[in-house]
């Protein structure tokens, strides 16, 4: 049976109503542990809440987790390029654009990945520098961003699972309600085997968020979600693609 558009709406305002009475209440309890929680906004919280089902109890304490993890990993406010010589010098991040509701977009070039001296802490550090940076590009109201995985040339030489499994940490634990899409494009039947292995770690809500794409059907998808002025040139639109640490 549908809804009514009234009934819709009304469920609506409840709802936000009582996002609104639990973010009041998670305030109150996180700032009695970490005053730091003070300078956060509205909506960082929402998003603790949100990926918590809005239990007020597990979202604090995922926030406060995420303070504490902030503090320790990133204690000079930011990450410099000089930290990551290795990952910058793969050029395979690039950030340009946003999507219709004004996500921006990012996309990857994951055959341009390999196991580097750096080691997997430099690898996180650039992933916190990637978050940092799109989230730096945020317009007014939008705290969702787009990634384009492209795994075109992708082969067991480019296999990292350990690296897969630490970056999906960071954005589940971290930066939770943050990924509004990830389109995994020209993916090669050799990286299923990497799949199945990291897909038992991803929660339900970001398994819903990822699409994996026919290359028959690439540009026609991806434009259902993007405009084509906003299009990286390589999908057929009319961006150049501008490497993350020039963006």
């Amino acid at each position: 049976m549908m809804m009514s558009s009234n009934n819709m709406e009304c469920s609506a305002k409840a709802k936000e109503e009582e996002e609104i009475t639990k973010i009041s209440l998670m305030r109150s309890l996180v700032e009695t542990q970490d005053p730091s929680s003070k300078e956060v906004d509205d909506m960082t919280i929402r998003r603790f809440l949100r990926a918590r089902e809005l239990d007020v109890e597990k979202a604090s304490s995922m926030f406060l987790k995420y303070l504490k993890w902030r503090r320790s990993f990133v204690p000079n406010g930011f990450i410099s390029p000089s930290e990551l010589t290795h990952e910058i010098q793969q050029n395979k991040m690039f950030l340009q654009g946003s999507d219709k509701k004004g996500r921006p977009i990012s996309v990857l070039l994951a055959a341009r990945h390999f196991q580097h001296n750096g080691g997997l802490d430099e690898f996180k550090r650039f992933i916190v520098y990637i978050f940092d940076k799109i989230l730096a590009r945020m317009p007014p109201g939008q705290d969702k961003f787009i990634v384009i995985g492209d795994l075109d040339g992708w082969g067991y030489a480019n296999c990292d699972i350990r690296a897969y499994l630490a970056a999906l940490s960071l954005l589940q634990d971290y930066y939770p309600e943050r990924l509004g899409k990830m389109f995994i494009v020209h993916a090669p039947y050799v990286f299923m085997a990497a799949w199945k292995i990291v897909h038992p770690f991803i929660d339900v809500k970001t398994r819903k968020k990822i699409v994996f794409v026919e290359n028959k059907s690439l540009k026609s998808t991806l434009l259902e979600e993007i405009d084509e002025s906003q299009l990286p040139e390589m999908y057929g639109g009319t961006l150049p693609l501008i490497p993350i640490q020039d963006s």
